[in-house]
Formats: C-alpha cells, structure tokens, sequence
C-alpha cells in the first residue's frame, strides 16, 4: 500500500516509517522542515515538507501522492503547550481529512488518547463515553479529542488509537524529558491517580497492524494501569530522580486508565512491553 503518513518525523512516526518499509508498503512523509524531510528520506521514505495548517497546500499534497491509506501522528508537544497540541488534533485533523477525502482516500489511521474517558471505577474500555462534562480546561482537551474523532469518521475506513501515556525516545516519559526534569524536581508526586503506559515501540506496531483493523477505537496501552503510588517511585528511579513524594488525595475520577483487551483479544495485537515496571528500565 502507498501510506501518507502526517507527522513522519515525530516519536511514534519516526518508529512507524521503518516498520511500514520493512512490510512492503511505500510511505510518504509530511514534515514541516527540510532537516526532517532529510531524516525521513534516510529512513527510505519519500518526504513532503508542508505545513498541515496551508489546507489547500495539503489537499495538492495528498492528491499528488494518491495514497492508499493516510495515517494522522501529527502532535505539537515538544514545548509542552498543551493549546498548541489542541489546534493540530482539530484544525489539522479537520484539513487532514478533507484532503484525503478530495484525494479519494477511504482509509485513515489517527492517534488520539486513552485518558480522555468520563470517570469511572474500572479502567476505561472503547465505548465508554468521552468526558465532556468536566473541569474547564480538562473539556477543552477531551473536546479537541472529540473533534478529532469524529472527523476521522467522516471517513469509509477509520481506525482511531487511544495511544495510553507514551514513554521511550522521544516523549516527555524518558531520561531528560519533560516529565523526568519535573521528576528530578520533586514535582511528580505519588498519587492515586491510574494511568495507562505505552511505549512509543508499541505505538508504532499497532499503527502499523491498525492498517487491516476494522473501523473503530482501539485502547493501545500496556497490560497494566497502575496508579501513581507503584509508577511514580519506579520512573523516579528510572530517570535518576529522588523518591517521590506521597499523596493521600482519592483519585481523580477519570484517571482510570485503560482496558486493551479489546486490542488483545479481538485484533491479536500484544505489546512488546506488557508493563512499564520494566519498560521504564530499559525504555
């Protein structure tokens, strides 16, 4: 298959370009430098520097590369502003898919995430309701997710992975990232709120498998959700941070996590790293 792949060069697409090559299919990647287009271009991929914003610039895109399936990794995360990451999830998205749809594209693949489900005392599974009814600034980040999703289903053929929290190269979850500098600065502390891991290894085979999935959600994270009182002190160690502090607070009640069962039973898709307690040592 000919993939258009949108966000080639971050963490899980940089994993993705190769694992696509190594099946036979042909990638093209969008970046929006020339540095990685040429980083793309030396994975063996093709690159299109463009920016996912110029809607009329990627609907040219799309139609000049005639994908069989385009596949949405696009975040904007490296400087941790979460209102920039917003605006990709739905103004990107929106242009996304209106190109692929000009370019008669009838499938798309799009990362979205496991921690956006309404509260709950078990972890969430695919049909829980997204939670739209909270905290301010919480529903401005599940609204971005919503958008996202439905737009994706505009499309025949549609898969959306709720990526857990991602951790390995490339994240805020690895040695110097953002979350172990705030780690090594006492201010990740150990709380009863549950979490959902996956490594960016991860992401990257259930994008990849996801090319044959049916239409739908799919939870991708590891086998365990845990609650910050057992993840926190063993990232901490991880990443060379002090043993953290303990919060008694309750849990927040949408920090759930996440049930993969679904992935794991009905698709066959299992993760390299079933939990992070080892996953975080040798991320």
């Amino acid at each position: 298959m000919r993939i258009f792949l949108a966000g080639a060069s971050g963490a899980i697409g940089r994993r993705t370009v190769p694992a696509l090559l190594g099946q036979g299919h042909e990638v093209v990647g969008l970046t929006r430098s020339k540095d990685s287009a040429d980083r793309i271009e030396a994975l063996g991929a093709a690159a299109v520097v463009g920016d996912v914003y110029d809607a009329e610039a990627l609907t040219q895109a799309v139609r000049a590369v005639r994908p069989d399936v385009v596949m949405h990794q696009l975040t904007d995360l490296g400087s941790g502003d979460r209102a920039a990451n917003a605006k990709v999830r739905v103004v990107g998205t929106r242009n996304l898919v209106d190109a692929a749809k000009a370019a008669g594209v009838r499938r798309i693949v799009a990362q979205s995430i496991a921690w956006a489900y309404e509260p709950g005392d078990e972890p969430a599974v695919e049909d829980t309701p997204l939670d739209l009814h909270g905290a301010p600034d919480r529903v401005a980040t599940v609204e971005g997710i919503a958008a996202l999703e439905m737009a994706v289903a505009e499309l025949p053929e549609w898969v959306v992975l709720r990526y857990g929290t991602l951790y390995g190269p490339g994240t805020w979850y690895e040695r110097g990232g953002l979350m172990a500098q705030l780690a090594q600065a006492g201010h990740v502390p150990a709380n009863a709120d549950v979490s959902s891991f996956v490594h960016v290894d991860d992401a990257a085979s259930a994008a990849v498998a996801a090319l044959s999935w049916p239409s739908g959600p799919v939870n991708v994270c590891d086998d365990e959700p845990a609650a910050g009182h057992e993840w926190v002190p063993v990232f901490c160690a991880a990443v060379g941070a002090s043993e953290p502090t303990r919060a008694d607070a309750e849990r927040t009640g949408w920090a759930r996590g996440a049930d993969n069962r679904y992935a794991r039973k009905e698709l066959d898709w299992v993760p390299g790293r079933p939990s992070w307690r080892d996953g975080f040592t040798r991320a």
